[in-house]
């Protein structure tokens, strides 16, 4: 049995406990600021209990960790460098879903010499995402081109943006705003956000795709002189990226995010009935034949632990889950930065408990 210290109760948060407890071979302290929001979800999973979290009171926060195997920080981006903090004193391993590449810089310094393991940008996009990318490049002598594509999306969207909010809103706005990195011909750039405008059909649907920050994880350093071309893109319905172009540019919301933010959470409504979409594709030399190989999947909103939860909270929280046990089971190494798209193979994450809702038999022919 397996104790862990998971730092956030939000609608994450509460996945990772309803996986981690329905396992039931784990233990899980539900940490926040907020204790009624962590008591409200402990009850819910046997071998969950709720804690009070102070992230400013560093030696109760330490002591949270206190007999615990690891720390999944669930929490916005901006605190997770400081949880790490705390994972290093207490020697407990440290999982986040950051896809800022600031703060993962800053716990991969962290991680150097650790005798813990550092796994910054688990979850979907940064996280299985480019463990898939990573796996069909492998299967290629010579890369040419890997397109990342991934879109969380209501099933029945109702409004001119298409959209409903399945997660962080914070979150979703840096995608929007920060700046990307990208490989164009052979070199690493930073390219903006929201251009790159594409459209595409899978499974019959038409969607819209277009660049956003932080999808790409560590694929950049991974493939930096592998490949020609690398990019990351986020799908929506289409329409979406003109008006989203027209808040951000027109109205100038990019200077002012938390008014962005309010007028997002006041104005479109959360679900859970939404869908992942999942999509990549990789150009190369194979066999001694310019070829392609695609990976394509669609994750949809389901019951866990008996919970009805979005697809976004399923596929994020799988996405730290599988690499959590897959290092605790020692199937992985326990020290230091770990890079999930070097150090974890497609059919090792898939194979595992919590990658289960991953597994599309259609998505991987061909591919094993």
């Amino acid at each position: 049995m397996f104790t862990i210290a998971l730092f956030g109760s939000g609608k994450i948060g509460e996945t990772i406990c309803a996986l981690l407890c329905g396992s039931k071979r784990y233990k899980v302290k539900v940490c926040d600021s907020d204790l009624a929001r962590a008591q409200a979800v402990a009850q819910k999973f046997p071998g969950a209990e709720a804690h009070t979290l102070n992230l400013g009171d560093s030696a109760a926060s330490v002591k949270l960790l206190s007999g615990c195997n690891a720390v999944l920080s669930a929490l916005p981006f901006h605190c997770n460098v400081q949880v790490a903090e705390y994972a290093l004193k207490a020697g407990v391993h440290y999982f986040d879903l950051t896809e800022d590449v600031k703060t993962t810089d800053a716990v991969s310094k962290l991680a150097k010499g650790a005798k813990v393991a550092f796994m910054p940008q688990c979850g979907l996009a940064p996280g299985f995402i480019s463990i898939a990318a990573a796996h069909l490049c492998r299967e290629f002598q010579q890369i040419e081109s890997v397109k990342m594509r991934v879109g969380a999306l209501p099933v029945f969207p109702s409004n001119r943006l298409m959209y409903n909010l399945t997660w962080s809103t914070e979150g979703l706005i840096n995608e929007y705003c920060n700046w990307c990195e990208a490989i164009e011909n052979g070199e690493r750039k930073l390219v903006p956000a929201m251009e790159g405008y594409e459209r595409l059909s899978l499974d019959g649907c038409e969607y819209e795709a277009f660049n956003t920050s932080g999808g790409l994880g560590s694929l950049c350093d991974t493939l930096a002189g592998k490949v020609r071309s690398l990019d990351y893109k986020t799908i929506r319905y289409p329409g979406h990226c003109e008006l989203i172009k027209f808040l951000l540019d027109d109205l100038r919301f990019t200077s002012d995010r938390e008014s962005l933010k309010k007028i997002f959470e006041r104005s479109l409504p959360t679900t859970k009935q939404d869908k992942c979409i999942i999509f990549v594709e990789v150009r190369g030399q194979k066999d001694g034949r310019f070829s392609q190989l695609t990976y394509a999947s669609t994750v949809y909103n389901c019951l866990v632990a008996e919970q009805h939860f979005g697809a976004i909270q399923i596929t994020t929280a799988s996405g730290i889950c599988a690499p959590l046990d897959l290092v605790l089971t020692g199937k992985l190494g326990s020290k230091g930065g770990i890079v999930q798209c070097e150090d974890i193979t497609l059919p090792q994450f898939l194979d595992n408990e919590f990658g289960r809702p991953y597994r599309d038999d259609k998505a991987m022919s061909g591919l094993f």
